[in-house]
C-alpha cells in the first residue's frame, strides 16, 4: 500500500488575503495556520504534501510557505487553472471565479498515485484529525466499493461569534457512514443556540450543536480523481447553462453522487477538537489566543520547525 499524501487547497488564498504577502501569522513566532496543519500531518505520518495554488501566486507562495516546508516534507505543486477544462468547452466571457474544490483537487491528478487527505489551507483542524485520517488511509483500500473517509466536527466547535458561516451538515447511518451532506450557507449563533436560514435571515431553523459537520477534511483513494474527471463534463453542461459565471464543482457533490449510486462509502471519523479559522477579521484574536493556549498545554512547541 502506498503512503498517504496530504493535499492542501490553497488556490483561494490570494483573493481572500489580498495577496499572499498578507498571510496573517497567528503567533508571535510568525507561524500561519497552515504551519500547524503541516506539523500535525508530519507527526501523524504524512511525508509528502501537494499544494494546490494559482500559477500567478507561485513565487509568493514559495516565499511565504513552500520554501520552509521543503525542509521538513517532500513538496509538490499543482496549479488550479480556469482554462483547465475538457475539450469542447470554453470559459465564459467575464468568468474569473475558479471552478470549485473538486476542480482544485483534479489539478493534482498527475501527482497522486495512492491514498490522500485533502484539507483547506486556512483552517485549523487539530492534532487528532490528522492522526485518525492517516490511520484510516493506511488501513483501508477500495474493494467492491470506493472506501473514503472524512473527519466530522461538532457544529458547536466550528461557529464564530462574529457572523455567519457556511457548513456541510452531515447525515449518518448506524455504521457512522455518511448518508449525505447538506450545505447550509448561513449558520450562526442565535438566542443561546445555533440556527440556519435559507431566506437571508427572514426565518431560522435551530440545529443541535452536537450535529456533525464537514470542514473539508476528506480522505480518498486515488479512484476519486478519475470520478471527478469523468463527472466534470456533465457538471459543465449544466452549470454553464444555469450560472455560467459562478457555478462551482464541489467535492461534496461528487461524493454525494457516488453515495447515491451506492458506489462508495464514507466513514465519518469524529473529532472532538475545536476547529479554528479566520472567517472574519474579528476571529483573529480568538485564534491567536487558542494557539498560544495549545502551546502552553504542550500540544505544540513554541517554535514548530526548529531542529
Amino acid at each position: 500500500m502506498k503512503k498517504p499524501v496530504l493535499v492542501i487547497m490553497a488556490a483561494g488564498m490570494g483573493s481572500r488575503y489580498g495577496g499572499l504577502k498578507q498571510i496573517d501569522p497567528v503567533d508571535k513566532e510568525g507561524h500561519i495556520i497552515m504551519d500547524f496543519s503541516m506539523f500535525d500531518a508530519k507527526r501523524a505520518g504524512f511525508e509528502k504534501v501537494v499544494f494546490i495554488i494559482k500559477r500567478e501566486n507561485e513565487a509568493d507562495f514559495k516565499e511565504a510557505v513552500g520554501n520552509r516546508m521543503e525542509k521538513v516534507m517532500d513538496v509538490s505543486y499543482a496549479f488550479q487553472d480556469l482554462n483547465n477544462i475538457p475539450e469542447g468547452f470554453e470559459v465564459p466571457e467575464g468568468r474569473v471565479k475558479p471552478w470549485g474544490t473538486a476542480h482544485a483537487v483534479l489539478s493534482a491528478i498527475d501527482l497522486i498515485d495512492g491514498p490522500f487527505a485533502v484539507i483547506n489551507a486556512d483552517d485549523y483542524y487539530g492534532r487528532h484529525a490528522f492522526d485518525v485520517i492517516y490511520k484510516y488511509l493506511t488501513t483501508h483500500e477500495d474493494d467492491d466499493k470506493f472506501r473514503y473517509t472524512m473527519v466530522g466536527y461538532r457544529l458547536k466547535n466550528t461557529v464564530t461569534d462574529n457572523g455567519h458561516v457556511a457548513r456541510g451538515i452531515c447525515e449518518l447511518n448506524a455504521d457512522k457512514e455518511l448518508v449525505k451532506v447538506t450545505e447550509r450557507t448561513r449558520i450562526e449563533k442565535r438566542d443561546g443556540g445555533i440556527a440556519y436560514s435559507e431566506d437571508d435571515g427572514a426565518t431560522w431553523v435551530p440545529v443541535d450543536g452536537d450535529t456533525l459537520v464537514s470542514m473539508n477534511m476528506w480522505g480518498f483513494t486515488r479512484s476519486i480523481l478519475d470520478e471527478i474527471r469523468d463527472g466534470f463534463p456533465a457538471f459543465l453542461e449544466k452549470g454553464l447553462k444555469e450560472n455560467p459565471l459562478k457555478c462551482e464543482y464541489f467535492l461534496p457533490s461528487v461524493v454525494s453522487g457516488l453515495l447515491e449510486e451506492n458506489r462508495a462509502t464514507v466513514a465519518v471519523l469524529e473529532s472532538e477538537d475545536k476547529w479554528y479559522g479566520v472567517t472574519y477579521k474579528e476571529d483573529k484574536p480568538v485564534v491567536v489566543e487558542a494557539i498560544q493556549s495549545l502551546k502552553d498545554a504542550g500540544v505544540y512547541p513554541q517554535k514548530l520547525w526548529e531542529e
